[in-house]
């Protein structure tokens, strides 16, 4: 036997909003739905003020050494 409606269901799928066809294709807000980077994008901006930074000491590590 089926289960009469789905009434007593009220909430349980959390709220929902309507998407516009450019959010749904990764428009606005960044690209993304929720807004913000996706994972690959933050770890490759990780990555790179990661080089920059050791780049960076390295560069003044070869000053010092020049100097002396």
């Amino acid at each position: 036997m089926a289960r009469g409606g789905a009434g007593n269901m009220l909430g349980v799928g959390g709220s929902r909003k309507n998407l516009g066809r450019e959010a749904l294709r990764g428009g606005g807000r960044g690209g993304r739905t929720g807004g913000g980077l996706d994972p690959r994008a933050q770890k490759r901006e990780l990555l790179r003020r990661l080089q920059e930074k050791r780049q960076q000491q390295r560069q003044e590590g070869d000053t010092q050494q020049g100097s002396s």
